[in-house]
């Protein structure tokens, strides 16, 4: 995989002396910076037009809203009320069905270096409900560890979670770039998790992200390290042979890590906002993943049919509780029916699902 590099820098005036700022900039040297005021939001439109090329820009600026935020999910189905770190947007990965690109009005890589005001929000929510389990993620606008070898920014971050009482850390991921994690004291605190697909999806839709091999890989060395790890089948498609590629990932991933270690497996069919679809027809017309029947689900997104999203996770469930049964795996965004028809058992709400997370979070 190719690591980001970019071809020139944007400053925010306001935060060109921060510490972050200044290990970036040192980290590029040679690549062209330029300071300015600020950068005013593009209609998403014009955003989307300039997508590819204006990723080879990284802006360096100031979050002026909230780094700390929940979940969008989505209405309708059960959602685990995960939380989120809003601490860069954008990724170079370009994976065919990412939602970002349908509605970011900026299209750069964006990173924000005032992380003083966000471990000072992160002090103020977490001390003001301490008996609250918070499951805190930061790959929801971007892939967590897609700039950590520009920003060092788990080297922050991991040290901070392990000295919070009531809150987790999940850094979910694409890439191979965890060389900052090592020998971190992380007490158990981070969750780290890949994103894993068959072969044929990883190929022809995330062409730009690790290959498997290099996840389960990255994945092994961070359980030496004593991580907990995730995993992510999502988003799962669907196409004729996908049921043999698949049980090739589960293989390699069982065969490479240990199921002791593993926090969680979330399952997700691919679904997508219908402004999305053109898009993707513009920008990867080679891209297969379109070519499936949909249904508009009750939030509004394509989905595929019900009888085809059951048949795919309750198979998923079997294959994976063969190589051990006590793994946890639970539904992104799904239904109560799903759940039962998938799973056997559905979370009674949103809670009972936090809880269930929130447990498996616990040593």
């Amino acid at each position: 995989m190719e690591r980001y590099r970019p071809k020139k820098i944007l400053v925010e005036k306001s935060i060109r002396d921060l510490p972050l700022t200044q290990t970036v900039i040192k980290r590029l040297k040679g690549i062209p910076v330029d300071y300015i005021n600020r950068v005013k939001p593009l209609p998403v439109e014009r955003a989307q037009d300039s997508w590819l090329n204006s990723q080879k820009t990284l802006l360096l600026c100031k979050n002026k809203g909230r780094f700390f935020e929940p979940c969008p999910g989505t209405k309708n189905y059960l959602c685990c009320l995960y939380k989120i770190l809003n601490v860069a947007t954008n990724c170079h990965l370009n994976c065919t069905y990412c939602i970002l690109q349908a509605y970011l009005n900026n299209p750069f890589m964006v990173l924000y270096t005032n992380t003083n005001e966000m471990f000072k929000e992160l002090d103020e929510v977490l001390s003001q409900h301490p008996k609250t389990v918070y499951r805190i993620g930061t790959g929801e606008y971007t892939d967590s560890l897609v700039l950590d070898h520009l920003t060092s920014f788990t080297r922050l971050i991991v040290p901070y979670f392990a000295s919070r009482a009531n809150a987790f850390l999940e850094l979910k991921t694409k890439t191979d770039i965890i060389e900052n994690l090592e020998g971190l004291k992380h007490k158990g605190k981070t969750i780290v998790s890949w994103s894993l697909n068959a072969e044929p999806v990883i190929r022809n839709e995330e062409k730009s992200a690790c290959s498997l091999n290099d996840r389960v890989m990255a994945a092994y060395q961070c359980q030496k390290w004593g991580y907990k790890l995730g995993f992510h089948f999502d988003p799962l498609i669907y196409y004729p042979g996908w049921e043999s590629d698949y049980k090739k990932v589960l293989e390699k991933l069982f065969r490479t890590i240990e199921t002791s270690s593993i926090c969680w497996i979330s399952l997700g069919c691919f679904r997508f906002i219908p402004k999305l679809k053109p898009i993707i027809k513009k920008r990867y017309p080679e891209s297969g993943i379109l070519y499936q029947e949909f249904i508009r689900g009750l939030d509004g997104k394509m989905r595929y049919f019900k009888p085809i999203r059951i048949e795919m996770y309750a198979k998923m469930v079997e294959w994976i509780k063969s190589y051990d049964s006590k793994i946890f795996i639970y539904l992104c965004m799904e239904s109560e029916e799903v759940w039962k028809k998938s799973l056997g058992v559905a979370p009674l709400s949103n809670w009972d699902l936090k809880k269930w997370l929130d447990d498996q979070c616990r040593p």
